[in-house]
């Protein structure tokens, strides 16, 4: 995926905004001043990486897929980590093994980047997302089982 191209930036700002519309992400779509700016920003930032999976409709070429990744660094392997940040399907295409594909993507783009581990979030609720990323490999982790599993926090500022 290139966020120099036009169609690519298209198909990224039109999957994020058809996710953060649903339940699942967060069921507000993204301001203007996000979509004009998304791309751009995105792209000045190196760590950052996404991948797009199309499918041919005819004789045109539709996005049905995304996957937007930030690099980070864990300091306890003193190694990259990913950590895959949205994961998208158009409604009109689940079910088809295109979220697969896209993960099968990113964990080869870890490895190539020297990853030690991929990470993500995802609510507890959404149990379609959680049995894809079981499939994948993903759980919960605890580094000693008495203090617990991990969680993932927010604070808005």
């Amino acid at each position: 995926m290139n966020y120099q191209d036009s169609v690519d930036a298209q198909a990224v700002v039109a999957l994020l905004n058809e996710y953060a519309s649903e339940p699942a992400g967060g069921a507000e779509p993204l301001t203007s001043e996000v979509k004009e700016r998304l791309v751009r920003e995105m792209a000045e930032r190196p760590h950052l990486f996404s991948v797009l999976a199309w499918a041919d409709e005819g004789d045109t070429r539709k996005a049905v897929g995304l996957i937007n990744c930030v690099e980070g660094f864990s300091t306890f392997l003193a190694r990259p980590l990913v950590n895959i940040h949205d994961v998208v399907v158009s409604a009109s295409h689940r079910q088809r093994g295109i979220a697969q594909a896209m993960f099968d993507f990113v964990e080869r783009e870890a490895v190539r980047r020297g990853a030690c581990k991929l990470t993500l979030e995802v609510l507890t609720g959404n149990t379609s997302a959680r049995h894809l990323y079981e499939k994948q490999g993903f759980a919960p982790y605890a580094l000693d089982p008495a203090w617990g599993e991990a969680m993932m926090w927010q604070k808005k500022i």
